[in-house]
């Protein structure tokens, strides 16, 4: 039942979200204009439900993002030398991802769901890392509030599996409101690694090779 109507209380909610945050956008859009790196805003191919490939919108906090990935790590550090001055505070505040409020109200991302990466990651990943895209990315997340920037790609993965398999209105909310002792506390406060024998389980799960062995 929740299923059906998380995609309406979604674009309900982002629709209020994106009247109340106008002020903070505008001064947003001001500070990085003013800051002279570029535009305000840009947009990104990301990867979101079943695969679908969608662009994200974010304010802009980096001179440039042309800067190397790391396939493990995808999470670009606040230290690194293309954040600019007004885009540490924006990170820091997240403040950079609210114009994915537009794209909830597009249908393409969820308030809560696995962070939605860029398509490069698509080769890094595992069959069992997949069944994320079960489900819409969102713009918090179990991930996310578990230390996200901090946590082993795996222990992403791992979260963000087991969000797309006990999805619920009441798991929604508990991690609505983790999101902001994430902002007040920061990632490293909140991160719970994941115990290496629950990723192994996980694995074994969606192995074709265990289901295989199990119709024989």
């Amino acid at each position: 039942m929740y299923k059906r109507i998380k995609g309406f209380l979604d674009r309900f909610f982002a629709l209020i979200g994106i009247v109340v945050m106008s002020p903070v956008f505008l001064i947003s859009a001001i500070l990085i204009r003013a800051d002279r790196h570029g535009k305000a805003f840009f947009k990104q191919e990301r990867v979101g439900k079943d695969g679908k490939i969608f662009m994200i919108y974010k304010f802009r906090t980096m001179k440039s993002t042309d800067v190397a990935f790391d396939t493990d790590h995808a999470v670009i550090e606040d230290d690194n030398p293309s954040v600019t001055a007004v885009g540490k505070i924006l990170r820091k505040l997240k403040i950079d991802e609210t114009p994915q409020l537009f794209n909830i109200l597009k249908g393409d991302m969820s308030f809560i769901g696995p962070r939605p990466l860029m398509p490069v990651y698509l080769e890094e990943y595992e069959e069992w890392e997949k069944h994320k895209f079960d489900v819409k990315p969102g713009l918090s997340g179990l991930a996310q509030v578990s230390g996200n920037g901090y946590l082993e790609k795996k222990g992403r993965s791992y979260y963000d599996v087991y969000y797309a398999e006990n999805i619920s209105f009441k798991l929604d909310v508990k991690l609505f409101f983790k999101t902001f002792l994430v902002i007040l506390k920061g990632e490293e406060y909140c991160l719970k690694n994941v115990p290496e024998e629950q990723i192994k389980e996980m694995e074994r799960k969606y192995s074709p090779a265990e289901t295989d062995e199990e119709n024989e």
